[in-house]
This record gives structure tokens, sequence and C-alpha cells, in this order.
């Protein structure tokens, strides 16, 4: 199979050139297959006509979630082949090449030939790692469609312009994946009649994994697919219908709508304090992602909800009356993010008129439709709280989003809860969509192919309806790890790296959520400038739910955001050795750490005559590091995590030069002046803000990398040092490669499970150099010297940080 490469962009290319490198990828490749309904040749497993989980009308819907305590194998099959056939059931709706290769509007995300491909390169990488198959099937493409995108923010423009396998390559690899997934299922013993329960410990766990992995790419796909143009999708007739109650052709809807007659007006439902216990048990039949573990007891006071999720036409009054427009409203990030998108109306919402006559029609999946006040409002988590503070100064009264604690004390004991581990307990083991709403009036698992009115499901006996399915409700917990929860080995990086307090929780499931996401356990959590199938509930009470908010803690990664940390780490990198360590009895050799650090990279390249072309500094915080490797390199790229450092990078690549403070004791200090020495050329620098455990898939073949004083402070160091070689890795071959680390192992930032070393083991001591040096020996790299490397960072006038590092020099080897 032809390679496909990552074609690289002058940072300084004007943008409207970057934006349409994309139409590369536009080869002509089965134009006259995909423009209509597919043809036996597209199913790559089993046809929608022949698939489990079809119905009397032809459509199809999900299966129940498995049992893991008594699944048999004919199950597992027949689970794998719904969730399998749905993805392309879904895809098939992309009616033209162009479909699958057009960036999303907001050049946030990959095209949808990432997402067709992702899913089966995770099975393969997963069964992998729990030795459940012996070799990869497709080396490069389980390394391009390994990693998705988590964008740090609504501006993060600097998406991968490359050049993708084609349509019928990926076609090809989802076939070889559903032949090896298939053949795994087949003869697995741990699958026998009367197995045991299989538990997160049992390899087997790994193709659960694979299974609902899957199924969360199913939903977050049709969000994508939904933010298409028109032109390029088409509803498959196998699909699951709109509900009832979308306005029929040629019936527009009313305006402006009608409290009490076009939608329920808002009704709050009083609710009793007490404790409330969350978590999943762990000895519970269904497979689970690591964030359900865990435990946490609460004492909530009483407090009131919504009844029903917030309606199309209670938003409407907020658009209306202008709250696009009002600062007030809005939390400061919120606020940038509208200003940015110049956001007037929620984003599936379609303008039907001028912009004045507030006229909508409503996007769904495949289709526009005449606007369905009655359905819930889907919005992203800024809006929603946009809304609670309209609505509470509208109505002289307080509400706000609900948190974990207080959606969990709304749920009603529904049938078999007395039997804690019965599984019907959690209906979504028990039943498809289709039985889950009639018997159970939940819009989950594909019952419907889009929302149904906020009333129209049955209501718990509390009279809450919707508090699963329809859409996935925002919640006013940051996202954050249940006590006792530990990550699993097969994914160490699932949720870690969002307990950052950058993440919004969202629970309840929508109408596309199938599997373990339609689950009662769910928790699941996005970016609040995210657009999910998600909508709100209102709450009122007199605190704050007890809701988990990291945002104004002193959280791991929300470190590096700190101001005295920016201005610890501008001295750092640019100040002078008597500024670092004013006294003279101190190690005013352990200054400049960062340049030396480059010097390690620039006088290997010199000694060994490596190539100088491209270089990457991971980690690169307020960015000397990078600025000093373009002496030698023809560009460098400066990667870190911290909005803060890229910021200050930014500023300093554009003007040369940065003022900050720096501290001599309490609020003493002088302003002090980071300057970048003018005879580099900075023009070949830039900065961009990424996470080193999920780097954008084309960052490939650099001929040096600088790994410095970052693996320490990753959720998932493994993660970063399996990109470094193989297929598309960071390092070319016959590049070179510096790390140098303290490994200063804290909980804080990453999991103990997650450590390289510093831990016992039934075989001694693990010490993290010997790991290091095994896994990138493995990886094809050749040590070629190592080093202690001192550093000081100042704090203020009396109080200093002194730091040793490891520093490892590497090679990767010619292939």
């Amino acid at each position: 199979m032809e390679q496909s490469s990552y074609v690289a962009s002058s940072p300084s290319a004007p943008r409207d050139v970057e934006a349409e490198v994309w139409r590369q990828n536009l080869r002509g490749d089965l134009a006259a297959e995909l423009s209509g309904p597919r043809s036996a040749w597209w199913w790559t497993g089993k046809p929608p006509a022949v698939c489990p989980g079809r119905q009397t009308d032809g459509t199809l819907t999900s299966l129940p979630l498995p049992n893991l305590a008594t699944c048999a194998r004919e199950t597992v099959l027949d689970y794998f082949d719904n969730g399998w056939t749905l993805t392309e059931l879904l895809f098939s709706g992309l009616r033209s090449e162009e479909a699958f290769f057009r960036p999303p509007y907001h050049h946030l995300r990959h095209p949808m030939i990432f997402y067709y491909c992702h899913p089966p390169a995770l099975y393969i990488n997963k069964l992998r790692v729990a030795g459940l198959i012996e070799r990869p099937l497709n080396a490069y493409f389980e390394r391009l469609f390994e990693t998705g995108v988590d964008e740090m923010r609504w501006d993060d423009m600097s998406k991968n312009e490359m050049l993708w396998p084609s349509v019928r390559e990926a076609h090809a690899y989802r076939q070889a994946v559903y032949r090896a997934v298939r053949a795994a299922i087949e003869s697995h013993p741990g699958l026998a009649l009367g197995h045991p329960s299989i538990t997160p410990e049992h390899p087997l766990w790994a193709l659960f994994m694979g299974f609902e992995h899957e199924r969360i790419h199913l939903e977050t796909s049709s969000v994508l697919i939904r933010e298409l143009p028109l032109a390029l999708v088409r509803r498959p007739a196998e699909w699951p219908r709109l509900h009832a109650s979308a306005a029929a052709e040629g019936a527009p809807g009313r305006f402006p709508p009608r409290a009490g007659v076009d939608y329920p007006p808002l009704e709050l439902v009083a609710v009793g304090g007490g404790q409330c216990e969350l978590g999943k048990p762990l000895d519970w039949p269904s497979y689970g992602w690591d964030n359900e573990y865990g435990r946490r007891r609460v004492d909530l006071p009483p407090f009131s909800a919504g009844k029903r999720l917030v309606s199309n036409g209670e938003f409407y009054a907020l658009v209306v009356a202008g709250g696009y427009r009002e600062r007030r409203y809005w939390s400061e990030t919120g606020w940038a993010w509208r200003g940015f998108r110049n956001t007037k109306w929620p984003t599936f919402w379609v303008p039907d008129g001028p912009a004045g006559l507030h006229r909508y029609r409503l996007r769904t999946l495949f289709e526009e439709i005449d606007m369905p006040w009655r359905w819930p409002a889907e919005v992203n988590a800024h809006e929603a709280h946009a809304y609670c503070a309209w609505l509470a100064e509208r109505d002289r009264s307080t509400y706000r989003l609900p948190s974990e604690a207080e959606h969990q004390a709304m749920r009603d004991a529904d049938p078999g809860a007395d039997a804690p581990l019965a599984p019907a307990r959690d209906p979504v083991m028990v039943g498809d969509g289709t039985t889950l709403w009639r018997e159970r009036g939940r819009n989950l698992n594909l019952a419907c192919g889009s929302p149904t009115p906020v009333d129209a499901g049955l209501p718990v006996r509390s009279g809450f309806h919707d508090l699963f399915g329809n859409v996935w409700q925002w919640l006013a917990d940051d996202f954050y790890p249940l006590p006792g929860a530990q990550v699993h080995p097969y994914y160490d990086d699932f949720s870690t790296p969002c307990y950052d307090g950058q993440h919004q929780m969202i629970l309840g499931g929508s109408w596309v959520s199938t599997g373990d996401e339609a689950s009662i356990w769910a928790r699941f959590h996005f970016r609040p400038h995210f657009f999910q199938h998600a909508g709100l509930r209102l709450v009122q009470s007199t605190g704050d739910g007890a809701a988990i908010r990291l945002q104004g803690a002193s959280t791991a990664r929300l470190v590096y955001e700190d101001e005295q940390v920016l201005s610890e780490y501008l001295l750092l990198h640019y100040g002078t050795p008597q500024e670092q360590m004013p006294y003279p009895f101190g190690p005013r050799e352990a200054s400049a750490f960062p340049a030396r650090c480059a010097r390690w990279l620039i006088d290997a390249a010199r000694e060994l005559g490596a190539p100088t072309d491209r270089a990457l500094d991971i980690g690169c915080a307020a960015g000397r590091a990078t600025f000093e490797l373009c002496r030698v390199y023809r560009e460098a790229l400066g990667i870190d995590l911290s909005r803060a450092f890229v910021d200050a990078a930014t500023a300093l690549q554009r003007d040369g030069e940065l003022r900050y403070f720096r501290k001599d004791e309490g609020a003493l200090g002088v302003t002090s002046l980071a300057v970048v020495d003018p005879a580099i050329d900075r023009g070949r620098v830039r900065f961009r803000q990424a996470d080193a455990c999920s780097l954008p898939a084309e960052l490939t073949d650099y001929d040096a990398v600088l790994i410095a004083n970052v693996l320490c402070r990753l959720p998932s160091p493994k993660a970063l040092l399996a990109r470094l070689g193989g297929a598309r890795g960071l390092v070319a071959p016959g590049g070179l490669l510096a790390v140098l680390s303290p490994y200063s192992w804290l909980e804080q930032f990453t999991p103990r499970e997650a450590w390289l070393g510093g831990f016992e083991t039934g075989g001694g001591p693990v010490w993290s150099a010997s790991a290091l040096r095994e896994i990138l020996a493995g990886q094809g790299f050749e040590l070629l010297r190592e080093a202690d490397e001192p550093l000081v960072i100042r704090e203020h006038a009396r109080k200093f940080q002194y730091i040793v590092t490891h520093a490892m020099l590497w090679r990767r080897r010619m292939e």
C-alpha cells in the first residue's frame, strides 16, 4: 500500500492558501460508488439487511450492552457486528469523496476519513497490547489513525494539512481488521460456554474496550457529519428515522413560539436532601471505562430541578432578547469563544431569513427541518451557562447547571435496584433501542434518529423526563476522578489527561449513545466549546450541589498556567546567570538550562553530520530551546500544553522581547525583559499548543526532537514514547533525540500505574533510566551518551529549586 506523506506548510503561508491544501486528497476515487446508496461492496462486515439489530421497518438499532458474566460467543459476535455495521451505515451517509476529506468548518478536528479508520486501528493496537493478536495488520495505518485530536481551544487552527490514504485504501483496511477481530472472537477460549466473568484483568477486556470505543466514535462522528454541508450527506434508508414530531414538510414552525402551546413551560421538581453515592461497583458485569469506577459519597442539601430539559422554544427567548450580545451572561472564556465565532444563536440553528427576523430551521444529522420547538436545545457548555445567567436575571431568581451528585439524586430506583448486581438495574443491558423507548421511554441506543420532545418520554417516579437519553446534559462539574479510580494498563491515557479543569462533565447519554455510553454508569466530558448532542437542565438551590470545580484549584495541569510560574520560567529561559543565581557561592553553572538542552542536539548534529532541517521541542515552555535550535536547524516547532507558555513564546517570536515580573520578596520585585538573541531568525520558529500524550498525526520525521523535563509531568509518558519511532515516528530515521528528566514522579501529575520507574516489584526496584533505555532501544534507538545536567529555578531572591536531570542522547537507526 502506498504510504501517504505529511504536506508541510510554511508558518508564514496565508491561511486561505493552507485552508485548501486538503483538496489534494480528492483523487476521483470511487466517485460513482460514493454518490448514492451503498451497494454490497461497501459493507466490510454484515450488511444492514442481515445484521443483528435490524428492526421490522428495515432500520438498524443498537443491541443491548453485553453481560460479561454470561455472554455467549454468539452474543459477542452479534454485538461486534452490530457496532461495526452501525458505523458503516453512518458513513454511508457521506455522498462523495469530498465528504471524507473536507475538514470541519471550525478546523478543530480531523476529516471524516480519520474517524472511518480510527476505531479499526484501535482494535488492532489494543488487541496487540493484550496479547490477543501478535502482529500489526498495517503498522503505518495503526500509527496514523491511532490518536484523535483534543483541540486545546476554539482558535487552535493549526491542524494537519496532509495527504490521507484514499477511501479505497481505508476500505481495504477495514476489511482486514474486521476479519482479524472476528477471528479473535470465534477462537478465544475465554468465550466458551460457561466461561468465568470477564473482568478488567482479563485479556478479553481489550476486545470489549474496542467495542465501546467504536460506539463512542459512532456518536462523535455523527456530530461531525452534522457539521458538514448538506450537499455532502444523505440519509441512509436503514438509519433510524427522525422522531414523528419532526415538523411535516410545508408546515413551518410558529414564530414566535408560545409557552404552553408550542413547548412546555419551565416546571421545577423539589428533591429532598440526603446522601448519595457515585461510582460503578467493580463487580458490575458490563464493560466500564476507568473513570466510572471508584466511590464518592456526597451529603446533598435539598434542591429543585427542571422537570424537563430546556427546549428550543425556551432557548429562543435568550436569542431574541440579545443574550448572545451581552457580556454579563458569559464567562470570560465563553465570551471570548462567542466573539471569536461571532455566534448569535445555537450552532445547529439555520437562519431562515434576515438575522433580525429571528426565524430559524434546525439542522439534524442528514437534513434541515422546520424548528421543533419541543425538542431539547443543543448547545455547548458556554451557551448553557449563559442561558442560566440570563434566565436568572429575567426571573430574578437563581439558576445553574446540576452537579453530578444532583443528577444522581434525581434518579429513581428502577425495577431490579434491590438486586445491586442485577443487569435489570441498567436498562441498556436488557433492551435494544426500540425496547428502551417502548418500555422505558428512554431515547437511547438509536431508538430514534433524532431527539424527541422534552415531554415525550416516560417520566421517572419523581416526575423527571430524560434523565437518561434524548441529549446529554451539561453539568456544573469539571471532569474528575472518583476516589479510588485507577487507570487501566491497556489504555492509560483514556481519562487522566482530561482531569485538567478544562473539560466539563456530561451525563445521561443521547439518542445516538449506545452500549456503555448509554449505561447508568457512563461519565463523559468535553471541552466547554465542543458541540455534542448535548443540552441542559436547570437547577435551583442555595449551594453548588457539591460540584467538583478544578479550574480554580492548584490542579496538576493548571500549575503551568499560573502567572508567577510563567515569570519563573521566563527567568529560567532568558535571565542572565547573575539574575538566576545572584549569590556567588550558588551554582551558576546550573543556569541557562534550556540553551544547554538545545546544544546537546546542535553539537551532536555537527559531530555526526546529522541532517539539520526540522526540529521539534516537546514541552517547550517559554521557548528558549526552540529558538536556540534555529541557530542550526532550518525550522523549529515548540509544543506545550500550557496556553500561558505558548502565548508567551509566541509573543517572543513575534516581537523579540517580553516584559515580566521577577519576584524578589512577597509583592516586591522588578520588571525584567526577556529578549531573543537578534542573531536568531525568529521567522523560522513557531509555537503550538498540544498535548504531548496525543500529538497531532502530521508531526512526523523530525531530524531532532527534544524532550526536556516533560516525562514525569505527563499522565501517560509511554504514550509519548510510543510516538518516537516506528511508522510515522516523530524522529526520522537517522535523527537525534535528547531526553532529559529528573524522574520526579508525583501522582499529582502521573498515575502511579503509569510511572516508568521509582517503585518496587516482585523482582526488585524499577529505575526509570533503565526502563527508558529498554523502551527506546526496543523502538530502534541507539544510545550515544548520557550525563547529569543541573538546573536552577529561582522562585524569589532567597528560594531556589536545584534539580539534577538525567540526560540521554539517542539516534534512531536507519531502517
